[in-house]
């Protein structure tokens, strides 16, 4: 995937599909600047070419650096996708080095504790040693928890839900301060796509509802939760181009060095879907949980409204 490629990728466009205004845009990324020390200095990062670190390190310090999301004395939470036991190499999870820089820049802004955690689909114990990502997390001082029984959880309401009208979300979400959402750019059979709204249905107890409740509505209605992510970091080095979400072999994946991050999870899911059609044609049309979100009010997939930065380490 060359640069040109790239940067055509992740071009300013959507407008022909935006149901809501550039006002109403500016809103939603507003609200999640409240409690942070100043306003990013770009509504999305879009990088390519570099190691996963390297690639976060240059994006969270075109933003402002991570104290612009992270507060001295904060409890964080950082949620990668650790659904499946399976090498780092199929793509399956969020890469180990990128959860683990994630953390370290969360301790330097002074977070008290970080958290990682995931309700897995395979067996957690083994999904979270040999992702990787449990000895990565806990290298960079993080607490890694086990989501596996209800107990975890607690109700929640999400009152402008059409579909998901209440849920339960594991206590460190709900308990956290702050937290951090980041998923891996993969391919999905159900949903058509997981990136970033869809990796909160690894925050919720009962994802049976969604599959028989209409999924792609239930996944964006989730993401009215109220305490939302204070920042989407989409791991894009390795993209899973079919037979997602697990994988089935090294076929199935292309090493894409790609990263994007973002207040905004409707952006950030925008262009990285844009991203994904590089490796395989997948028309946003058919991932309509991003406009069902965005109908909501979640965030916008009007790119051309937003201060995007795009550059190639």
């Amino acid at each position: 995937m060359d640069r040109r490629n790239f940067l055509r990728t992740i071009a300013l466009t959507g407008a022909a599909i935006t149901t809501i205004k550039d006002a109403d845009a500016m809103s939603i990324l507003a609200q999640s600047f409240e409690t942070t020390h100043a306003a990013p200095k770009y509504d999305l990062i879009a990088v390519m070419g570099g190691e996963p670190e390297a690639m976060f390190r240059k994006a969270i310090a075109e933003m402002g650096g991570m104290k612009t999301f992270i507060s001295k004395g904060d409890k964080v939470c950082v949620k990668p996708n650790i659904g499946w036991d399976q090498p780092v190499e199929m793509a399956a999870n969020t890469n180990p080095k990128l959860v683990a820089e994630i953390i370290k820049h969360c301790f330097d802004a002074g977070a008290s504790e970080v958290t990682v955690f995931d309700h897995t689909c395979d067996d957690w114990r083994k999904a979270y040693s040999n992702s990787g990502i449990e000895e990565a997390a806990k290298k960079a001082g993080a607490k890694v928890v086990p989501a596996h029984q209800e107990s975890y959880y607690k109700s929640v309401s999400i009152p402008k839900g059409k579909s998901l009208k209440s849920a339960k979300i594991h206590q460190a979400i709900v308990d956290s301060d702050k937290w951090i959402n980041v998923p891996v750019l993969k391919n999905h059979g159900g949903a058509q796509l997981t990136i970033s709204m869809k990796n909160y249905m690894g925050i919720v107890w009962d994802r049976r509802f969604f599959h028989a409740n209409d999924l792609q509505q239930c996944i964006a209605d989730v993401c009215t939760y109220a305490k939302r992510p204070v920042l989407n970091v989409v791991d894009a080095y390795r993209l899973m181009k079919t037979s997602g979400p697990r994988g089935k072999s090294p076929a199935d994946v292309v090493l894409s060095k790609g990263l994007f991050i973002s207040q905004d999870i409707i952006a950030a899911d925008t262009a990285a879907a844009n991203f994904f059609n590089q490796a395989r044609e997948m028309p946003l049309e058919k991932v309509t949980h991003i406009s069902k979100g965005q109908e909501l009010g979640v965030g916008t997939m009007n790119l051309e409204s937003l201060n995007i930065k795009r550059f190639r380490i």
